[in-house]
């Protein structure tokens, strides 16, 4: 039984469909990276699953439980973290606030260590607004917030948007390690072919449908997904 399974989905904003049926899994263990053109529905697609879309039909199933009816509080309870490409932490709030502020924690107090020991930066800037911290911080901040409730499912909108090119490649490596940690990943991103390269499978979107659904290095390999979806690689 897939982790996450999404079964003939459609649904969008007002009476405009952005999603045109969707079929896709996400297994334990795995990273899968969702890309495509703008507008092809990669954002409502993390946005659906998560129950942030207005307007939604079909299945998206957690473990074999349909939680499409779920409202996003009963959604997080169940083990989805979800990390916006804006938004992602409170920026009036220190950093240990915004790690504290996380509702239904087991064991909070010593899980706010684990993490900042996992995160040193954000360790050394604990009492910080959020809002005074770089691109790279706030990023890593958003990540160890979704991470405090020990979530199994993380979906991610962008993570790599709002950085400097230095620090992306970082962001990617921890992305990578998310699985380590019994955290499966369901990643939108533009920098499709860097995102794929760390991904375990990815699903290409066109139009709110799969176009193209595969083992990562099979779709990084494809010569109509270079053409169309991915670009070519640097050198091709």
């Amino acid at each position: 039984m897939s982790l996450l399974a999404i079964e003939h989905l459609t649904g969008g904003y007002g009476e405009t469909d952005i999603l045109n049926g969707i079929d896709l899994t996400v297994e334990a263990g795995e990273i899968l990276t969702v890309a495509g053109t703008n507008g092809a529905g990669k954002s409502t697609l993390a946005r659906a699953v998560m129950g942030l879309l207005p307007r939604v039909a079909g299945r998206v199933a957690l473990d074999g439980r349909d939680i499409l009816a779920e409202p996003v509080e009963r959604r997080l309870a169940l083990g989805i973290a979800y990390v916006p490409q804006v938004g992602n932490v409170f920026a009036s709030l220190s950093v240990i606030e915004n790690l504290q502020v996380v509702q239904g924690v087991r064991d909070a107090r010593a899980r706010i260590d684990e993490l900042l020991a996992a995160f040193p930066a954000l360790a050394e800037r604990r009492r910080a607004r959020a809002g005074s911290l770089s691109g790279g911080e706030r990023q890593q901040l958003a990540f160890a917030r979704a991470l405090m409730a020990r979530p199994r499912l993380m979906i991610l909108d962008e993570p790599t948007a709002a950085l400097a090119p230095a620090r992306i490649a970082e962001s990617f490596a921890r992305i990578r390690g998310l699985p380590a940690l019994g955290v499966s990943v369901l990643m939108v991103e533009q920098r499709a072919r860097q995102a794929l390269a760390i991904s375990d499978r990815g699903c290409i979107l066109d139009g709110g449908r799969v176009a193209m659904l595969g083992p990562a290095t099979t779709l990084l390999a494809d010569e109509r997904a270079a053409a169309l979806y991915l670009g070519r690689a640097a050198g091709a």
